[in-house]
């Protein structure tokens, strides 16, 4: 098996294991840290070593993937929301709130709430 397939599903498994957040911030982070990594990882496999582009973008897109993943976590701690999978809140459908970055839900009262069950002003 090459260094590459094994990389790459080792990615794969990251991206997966990041989807579907409240606020997406992970998702958006890993995808773009991977990106970012696997160009760079290319360039610099190219030029180190052995010249294998192939096995430096796969090694990039797993670092980025995963330094995105952590930015993307501590933006969801910054905002106060955390990170968790998308889910409703108590069978309510959700709405995102792209001001606050949040999900909110409306209570049977008509009062909205976020998604952690304080009362949305």
């Amino acid at each position: 098996m090459s260094k590459f397939k094994v990389f790459g599903g080792i990615s794969a498994i990251a991206l997966m294991a990041a989807a579907c957040t409240t606020t997406g911030n992970v998702e958006r982070n890993t995808a773009a840290g991977a990106g970012i990594g696997a160009v760079v990882g290319g360039v610099i496999g190219n030029n180190v070593g052995d010249g294998d582009a192939g096995t430096g973008a796969a090694i990039g897109a797993v670092v980025g993937g995963a330094a995105g993943a952590a930015r993307g976590r501590q933006q969801d701690i910054n905002s106060g929301e955390g990170t968790r999978l998308k889910q409703d809140a108590a069978g309510q459908q959700l709405y995102y709130d792209q001001s606050a970055g949040r999900y909110y839900y409306y209570g049977a009262n008509g009062r909205t709430y976020w998604q952690n069950g304080a009362l949305r002003g």
